[in-house]
This record gives structure tokens, sequence and C-alpha cells, in this order.
């Protein structure tokens, strides 16, 4: 896979709606050619503490984020028609699922493929498949995890070795 959109979502709760910021990653001809980092008012709107103790995002960093749907307009034109990647997309794609529910919008059918599953078949070595595990078996120096397009980058480092 030499074009996609290495993607990771941050939410404020348990609600996989909740998103508070997204991170995006566009690889074409297997080269990184742009980025997208947006904050997000969350749905429902509040935080809990779990949630924040790992990214450290609050209430106050995103009171006067855009909306989902504001935010998402902007993410359309720079994913295009690109298959989407993510680190567990069982989760991020449960997100964008559960967001776009909430606002009662429309769900296109995105294309996800997950690269903590290929790495598994990949990198079956290594001690666990998380994020930052995996990211530094593939180079990739992953200093700000739990930043959405931290993540998303050390994503695309991963899925550029392992699809």
């Amino acid at each position: 896979m030499k074009d996609f959109a290495a993607i990771d979502f941050e939410t404020a709760n348990r609600n996989p709606a909740s998103v508070c910021s997204v991170g995006l990653v566009i690889v074409r001809d297997g080269l990184v050619r742009d980025s997208f980092y947006s904050m997000i008012k969350p749905v429902p709107n509040y935080y809990s503490y779990w949630n924040t103790r790992v990214h450290g995002l609050t209430h106050s960093d995103t009171a006067d984020a855009p909306e989902f749907p504001e935010v998402w307009e902007k993410v359309i034109p720079v994913i295009e028609d690109l298959p989407l990647v993510a680190h567990n997309a069982v989760f991020d794609e449960g997100c964008l699922k559960a967001v776009f529910a909430w606002y009662d919008l429309a769900y296109p059918k995105y294309d996800f493929s997950c690269t903590c599953r290929a790495s598994r078949k990949t990198f079956p070595m290594l001690p666990n498949h998380q994020l930052q595990t995996v990211s530094a078996h593939c180079g990739f120096d992953l200093r700000h995890h739990h930043h959405a397009l931290a993540d998303a980058e050390a994503c695309a480092a991963i899925a550029l070795r392992v699809f």
C-alpha cells in the first residue's frame, strides 16, 4: 500500500463519539505528503479522569474548538478517496462511526486497515504490538504518544513497513 491516510482519534470519555482530537497523515507514492491536526469539541462534552490521564487534554483545551462536522468538512478533501489506516483500527473506525451517528450524518463506507493486526503477522518476535513498540521497531521515535498527530505519524511509519 503506497497511498493511504493514517488516522488517529483521542476521546474525552468512554463514549466512542467523544472524539476530542484527530490527526491525519497523507501518504502518496510511499511518501508523507501532508498532515492535518485539529482539536474537536467532544460529544458528550465532558472529560473522564482516565482519558485525560492518557492524553492530557481537558475541557479547557477544547472549549472553543469546532464541533466534529466542521472539522470533518476540512478532512474530506484531505483524505479524498484514500483508504484509512489506524493502529487498532477497530477503535478509530468505531469512533468515526459513533460520531457520525451522534450527528445523524450518513457514514461513508471508509476502507480501514489495521497496522496493529498487520504488525502481529509481520513482526511476531516483538514483545507486544502496542503503537510505541512497533513504531520504535520501524525506526519512528514516538515522543508524544497519545497526541493524535504523533500517533498518526507513527501509524504511517508502520503502515509503510507492513503493507
